[in-house]
């Protein structure tokens, strides 16, 4: 049993490490973008790869302590979290490297306009992500439970810069190609805040065994009757 421990904790640092790598991603894509730094979208897109890798030997290493272990109760939770996450981070490692590469695309035009929004799209799913690793190591559901609110204004900030932008295209045609590519740069951020939102998720199910996917959507609804 002390050994199997031992293999959790390696699993939970794992799962931290790539995230670190993750979150390093989004942090340099936007900053490429708004710094118009090559480098930074070049590195993203370089490192890339090794956020892959680590999601295959996490799932390896995922796979082989339910096969050989056959764990119960709190330690398959954590592991059925761990897979959930595993994927989720991965998404988001492709998010930003995608945003890496409309930076690289946005080198040959001028700048739209001051990038504000986006930026601070950026700030809020990295403080959203920092949050979930927090509530992922301390067990924290109310953090965790944080971030799921938190999503509602990524939404938002997400609208304001699609509504500018439209309005921006509609003033000057001559910048459509580069306000098309911050639309598309505002959408991986906001599908970034979706995919931190279900780290959150799989946070409180992995605390409390309480399964919160969709529960905004199921309030609204009819509910049997015995």
């Amino acid at each position: 049993m002390r050994h199997f421990t031992v293999e959790l904790e390696e699993l939970s640092n794992r799962l931290l490490e790539m995230a670190g790598l993750v979150e390093s991603a989004i942090n340099r894509s936007v900053r490429s973008l708004v710094d118009h730094n090559r480098e930074l979208a070049e590195l993203v897109i370089r490192d890339e790869p090794k956020i892959n890798h680590m999601e295959m030997e996490i799932d390896g290493m995922v796979t082989r302590l339910l096969a050989l272990r056959q764990p119960v109760a709190r330690d398959l939770r954590f592991l059925t979290a761990a897979l959930k996450i595993n994927t989720d981070l991965e998404r988001i490692g492709d998010l930003a490297q995608h945003i890496a590469e409309r930076s690289l695309s946005l080198l040959h035009h001028p700048l739209v306009k001051p990038m504000v929004d986006i930026p601070n799209m950026a700030s809020l799913v990295q403080s959203m992500l920092l949050k979930c690793l927090d509530a992922f190591v301390n067990q924290d559901e109310d953090l965790a439970r944080s971030v799921l609110l938190a999503d509602e204004e990524v939404d938002r900030l997400r609208d304001g810069v699609y509504a500018e932008l439209l309005l921006t295209m509609q003033r000057d045609p001559g910048i459509v190609p580069a306000a098309v590519d911050l639309i598309f740069v505002a959408r991986n951020l906001e599908r970034i805040g979706d995919h931190v939102t279900n780290i959150a998720e799989d946070v409180v199910f992995l605390v409390k065994g309480i399964d919160v996917r969709h529960r905004s959507e199921l309030a609204g609804l009819p509910q049997d009757k015995a």
